[in-house]
Parts: C-alpha cells; sequence; structure tokens
C-alpha cells in the first residue's frame, strides 16, 4: 500500500541542473581545476561531500575543500538561483497525491536555504509534510541517509514508500532504504541510466507523471 511519496527537487520539480553545473564549473575554475561543465553535469543531484571526490585528491580537499564549496554555494545565489524556474504541473501533481491520502516529502542534497527558496519557486512551499536537506543528514546522495530520514518523520517503512527523482543516485540512494523509485528525465539524465539505477517507471517530468497518474505506480489502491 502507498503511504508516501518523497521527492526529490533538483531536476524534478524544479530545472535547476544545468544551472547547478556552471556554478561547480566556475567553482572549480576559480580554485585552479579544470572540470567541464558536462563532467560536473554528470554528477549533480549527490551533495559536495560525494562530489568533491570525484574532482579532487584527499589533500586538495583538506586544503581548500570547503572554501571551493562555499564559494559554489554564494556564486550560485548571486547568479543563477533567481533563474531557477518550476517544471509544469508540479502544484497539481501533489494535490493529486494528498487528494488520495498520501503523505508527501522532499528529500534533497541541497542546502536547507536553497531547498526552501527552491518550494517557493514551485509553489509548494505549504504541501510538503516533511523536508529533509543535506544538513539534516550526515551523508548525501547517493548514501540512504536522506531517505532513512524521510522515512523515519513521515513514520512509514520503505515498502509503504515511493521516490521520484531525475538522477541514478536518487534511485541508488532510495534503493539502499528498500525505497522503489520512479525516475523522470526533466533532469537530463538518460532512461538507461535512471533504469540501470534502479528506476521502476519512468515518465519524462511531472506533467508526465500527472497526464498518467492512474496507470502511475502513484496511484494508491482503492
Amino acid at each position: 500500500m502507498l503511504r508516501a511519496a518523497i521527492f526529490d527537487i533538483d531536476g524534478t520539480l524544479v530545472d535547476s541542473v544545468d544551472l547547478h553545473a556552471l556554478a561547480w564549473h566556475e567553482a572549480f575554475k576559480h580554485f585552479g581545476h579544470d572540470v567541464g561543465v558536462n563532467a560536473a553535469r554528470s554528477q549533480i543531484g549527490k551533495g559536495g561531500d560525494k562530489l568533491l571526490p570525484v574532482f579532487l585528491s584527499e589533500d586538495q580537499i583538506r586544503d581548500h575543500g570547503k572554501a571551493l564549496e562555499a564559494w559554489r554555494g554564494k556564486h550560485f545565489k548571486a547568479h543563477y538561483l533567481s533563474l531557477v524556474r518550476p517544471f509544469s504541473a508540479v502544484p497539481e501533481l501533489l494535490q493529486r497525491l494528498s487528494d488520495q491520502g498520501t503523505k508527501l516529502a522532499v528529500g534533497s542534497s541541497a542546502k536547507k536555504d536553497e531547498l526552501q527558496v527552491y518550494l517557493d519557486i514551485a509553489g509548494v512551499a505549504d504541501r510538503f509534510d516533511v523536508a529533509v536537506s543535506s544538513e539534516d543528514v550526515e551523508s548525501s546522495k547517493p548514501d540512504p541517509d536522506v531517505f532513512q530520514t524521510a522515512l523515519r518523520k513521515l513514520g512509514v517503512q520503505a515498502d509503504e514508500a515511493i521516490a521520484i527523482g531525475d538522477s541514478p543516485y536518487d534511485a541508488q540512494a532510495a534503493g539502499r532504504t528498500g525505497v522503489r523509485t520512479i525516475g523522470v528525465l526533466a533532469g537530463g539524465f538518460s532512461e538507461a541510466s535512471l533504469r540501470e539505477a534502479g528506476c521502476i517507471d519512468i515518465y519524462t517530468g511531472p506533467a508526465g507523471l500527472l497526464a498518467r497518474f492512474d496507470a502511475s505506480p502513484l496511484k494508491a489502491m482503492d
């Protein structure tokens, strides 16, 4: 029985993945590292604790990893946050779930203040029963902490919940918690990569999921 839906936000509810990739690329460049936009983009969905080791050595992370991540955060807010836009049909999709009695959570690798801005941009700040950010957990996706925390706060078991996300890291994190994942293509990751990571079904985005709601795993049994 479906009792809860746990949504990612970047690339799932709001169109922000490319903007994050640009900010990371420019942050690495600022600190003297040649990390292309596409390379950075392939890692969006992870928190900084998981993204930095892909491109930097342990010594480099110890030396300036925190400074680089802090610079990226300020740079993103100053230059890109205002450009983030919501995907269509997000409020309607959440309302459809609420109407059938499904609890709602958002679980993200974003910082708490960024997550709140995204929810405001999408016009759904008051729709979620639970919100989990990177500051609520020890390790970000693809580690399972975000989903473990969301399940605990929702008061549901893993087999009573479904995750909705755009990246393989969402599916990997949810899978390690025993939660099934619906993948959306809105964040730009391929259908093949999402299925390989464990997604049980794939949709174009929130609007596509809403259009096919009655045939989707989100439809609660009567």
